[in-house]
């Protein structure tokens, strides 16, 4: 059920955004094959949930899901690990992420030779989380 659920959000996201083809990939096979048509949803929890994906993706001119195997799947695994590592105040409703996608290549921090520091590649992700989209100024 968090699988669908997840999916649905995903959709749902995609629709706010106007966005008419659509690629979806999840790590598991049981709602990508069901969602497919390839496997039979049998479960009536499960049902409902199909049900309501079907409906959603009739907003697209086009759209596929496609099974990727959680060890292909990197970007999930460093999410899931930034998320395990964050503890949220229940009360307090987290900012979500801003992502923006610009059409020509960005250099912000060039880092020279002998300045490498001992910080995992994360600490950037997790200091933003952290600080709940705040703007950091690194100069």
């Amino acid at each position: 059920m968090a699988e669908y659920e997840t999916c649905i959000m995903g959709i749902c996201a995609a629709i706010e955004r106007g966005i008419k083809v659509l690629e979806v990939y999840g790590d598991s096979a049981l709602v990508i094959y069901q969602l497919r048509g390839e496997w039979e949803t049998r479960d009536p929890k499960l049902i409902s949930y199909r049900k309501l994906v079907l409906e959603l993706i009739k907003e697209f001119e086009d759209i596929t899901f496609c099974y990727l195997p959680r060890d292909e799947n990197q970007m999930a695994d460093a999410l899931a690990t930034l998320a395990s590592m964050i503890k949220v105040n229940r009360l307090e409703d987290m900012k979500p992420i801003q992502m923006s996608i610009y059409e020509d290549r960005t250099h912000c921090y060039n880092i020279e030779e002998g300045e490498i520091d001992d910080s995992p590649w994360y600490q950037d992700i997790l200091r933003y989380v952290k600080n709940r989209g705040e703007k950091i100024r690194y100069c």
